[in-house]
């Protein structure tokens, strides 16, 4: 007998863009979904339609071009979000409509203010209407594992018999650990009838650091899907990380005998994508996808690798995407070689846009002797942005020392033409803000500044990562150059360019998920 199928539900669309700066225009989900749908997952969340009309229309579109995946709408179980979830999902090949309501006590008193009665009766009529629009339904019972397990498995029942195909069992907020996670979707197999029936799933926030383990958990008791994001952002600590699930139903095989349809040699490139679009690196240390993953420094280790590579590895960074070499071109490499290795990296380019990243090549290569894959990274996740540019760099001059005013000469490129202002600061990146901000008429307060080296030598491309608050809102933004303070520009811009963009689109926001 094969290994059983775990259902792999992604809802980096969802649950993952409410983490604080990771938002997300239209054309930034549809780029995420395509490639979660190439990734092969099994389910794309794309949104809350009732929302907002951005998300309406986020949702509509990835539900028109994702034929692959079965598309998920989040709705509460009201009629007005249920009709809105299937008024953006009617056009996808494999709807689900996503409903929940809270089923702990704590919730039904101070947010709802229901009574258990009153709430297996919403349920039951939200359910009901939600398979009125389309046969795969999925519950979820927000914050069930502080829900008194008697009461869930009433609510099981109900939703089962109002047609729910999926019944999800969410940790909202991170409380549970391993051990009680397994016997709470062991008792509710136990208790409830016809529960066989349906998928029983679960959604594990990491609040306690223990996401990805409770997940596996729940596997082993008979969940069999499992709901995750990319990098496992997510709200507050975020969600259990889909790379981490999937490789550890994949190298553990022996104490998991399950087995997904996630294309693993996809999931770094899928990383790198999502911390491009949000502005969000991911940590040096993350388990799969972080730069520090498959590094060695220890004397013994190294030793280990050199004997034997599985002394230390306990997979090989091939079999999630990290190439161990790289292809090193130069400022006499063409077009061709160029497009073949944006190909081989993940990123196909249409003719538009290989002509600007070779323009960024050709600039590059004037700078370096040689361009390593962790510039062509660079260059496609700085230069390829697909926010609209209201405004670009032109020009920079920045000037500091130890006895003066660090001074910067920003020119940027605006509607209106170009614009040139200067500016003092405590060093030349603040100085560098300080121009850009008179230049946006933004006023921007500087959350988080991260800084590393993407490539080797002295003339390696640094990368810039910031947070900034404009208006109350913060936006991420990512920049890359060989020179750091115009890499800190670039990133600065880009969070620029991100908030106006917002501020031009934005509509009122109607509520908030809490699953």
């Amino acid at each position: 007998m094969g290994a059983q199928r775990i259902a792999i539900f992604d809802t980096t669309l969802r649950d993952g863009e409410q983490s604080p700066g990771c938002s997300m225009n239209l054309e930034e989900k549809l780029q995420m979904a395509r490639q979660l749908e190439a990734l092969q997952v099994d389910v794309i969340e794309a949104g809350f339609p009732v929302a907002s009309e951005d998300d309406f229309a986020s949702v509509q579109a990835i539900a028109r071009e994702c034929r692959g995946p079965v598309i998920a709408a989040l709705c509460r179980a009201i009629p007005r979000d249920i009709e809105r979830a299937w008024e953006a999902l009617k056009e996808a090949e494999h709807p689900r409509i996503h409903t929940f309501l809270a089923t702990s006590d704590i919730h039904l008193q101070y947010k709802l203010q229901k009574t258990r009665a009153e709430a297996l009766q919403m349920i039951r009529e939200g359910v009901a209407l939600a398979r009125s629009f389309t046969p795969d339904v999925e519950f979820s019972a927000e914050d069930a594992t502080r829900s008194d397990w008697d009461f869930l498995v009433e609510v099981c029942k109900v939703a089962l018999d109002a047609g729910a195909t999926v019944l999800n069992i969410p940790d909202t907020v991170g409380y549970t650990v391993p051990d009680e996670y397994g016997r709470l979707i062991t008792h509710l197999r136990t208790h409830v009838p016809g529960i066989d029936q349906a998928t029983i799933s679960v959604h594990c926030h990491n609040d306690l650091g223990l996401a990805a383990a409770n997940s596996l958990a729940a596997v082993l008791a008979g969940a069999r899907q499992v709901e995750c994001t990319i990098n496992g952002i997510g709200e507050r600590a975020g969600n259990a990380a889909l790379e981490e699930v999937v490789m550890a139903l994949s190298v553990r095989r022996d104490a998991l005998p399950y087995e997904t349809g996630v294309r693993k040699e996809l999931l770094y490139r899928t990383s790198q994508t999502l911390a491009n679009i949000t502005g969000s690196e991911v940590q040096a240390n993350k388990a799969i996808v972080g730069r520090n993953a498959f590094a060695h420094e220890s004397g013994i280790h190294q030793h280990g690798m050199l004997s034997h590579q599985s002394t230390y590895e306990i997979m090989t960074p091939e079999s999630v995407g990290v190439r161990r070499s790289s292809l090193v071109l130069g400022k006499h490499s063409g077009r061709h070689a160029l497009a073949k290795r944006f190909e081989e990296l993940g990123y196909p380019l249409d003719r538009a846009g290989l002509d600007k990243a070779y323009k960024l090549f050709t600039k590059l290569s004037d700078q370096k002797k040689e361009i390593f894959d962790e510039d062509l990274l660079a260059i496609v996740q700085d230069g390829l942005t697909h926010i609209p540019e209201v405004f670009k760099l032109r020009a920079l001059q920045a000037t500091a020392g130890t006895a003066m005013f660090a001074t910067a000469l920003v020119t940027l490129a605006t509607e209106a033409g170009d614009a040139t202002e200067t500016a003092m600061g405590d060093g030349p990146v603040n100085a560098v803000f300080a121009a850009v901000d008179k230049l946006t008429g933004l006023s921007g307060r500087l959350l988080d500044y991260r800084l590393h080296s993407v490539s080797r030598g002295a003339d390696a491309v640094g990368e810039v990562f910031v947070q900034v608050d404009f208006e109350g809102q913060p936006h991420g933004g990512k920049g890359a150059s060989t020179d750091v303070v115009e890499a800190s520009l670039r990133a600065y811009l880009n969070a620029v360019n991100k908030a106006l963009f917002a501020r031009r689109s934005r509509k009122p926001q109607a509520v908030e998920a809490g699953v």
